[in-house]
């Protein structure tokens, strides 16, 4: 949410924001437009806080981190291996 947020206040360009962050514009987007259509629903008094949103949103972004580290860890073999 934080990172939607200071995506919104528009201070760094949101290149910017997602490379600080290590995240992909479409990603950033996709949070922004659930994070937006969210507040849409609770201001018109839907969308109770559901857990299960909030653990496959979590389940997404821990996805997100384990592939980054694989493919790193494959780099590193290959780098392994050609030195080795």
């Amino acid at each position: 949410m934080a990172i939607v947020l200071q995506g919104i206040k528009g201070e760094i360009s949101i290149a910017e924001l997602c490379r600080q962050h290590n995240i992909s514009q479409t990603l950033y987007y996709n949070w922004r437009d659930r994070f937006i259509e969210g507040g849409k629903q609770r201001l018109n008094g839907k969308g109770e806080n559901n857990p299960t949103i909030e653990y496959k949103t979590r389940i997404k972004e821990l996805e997100h981190i384990i592939g980054k580290q694989t493919i790193t860890i494959d780099i590193l073999k290959k780098t392994q291996e050609l030195l080795g």
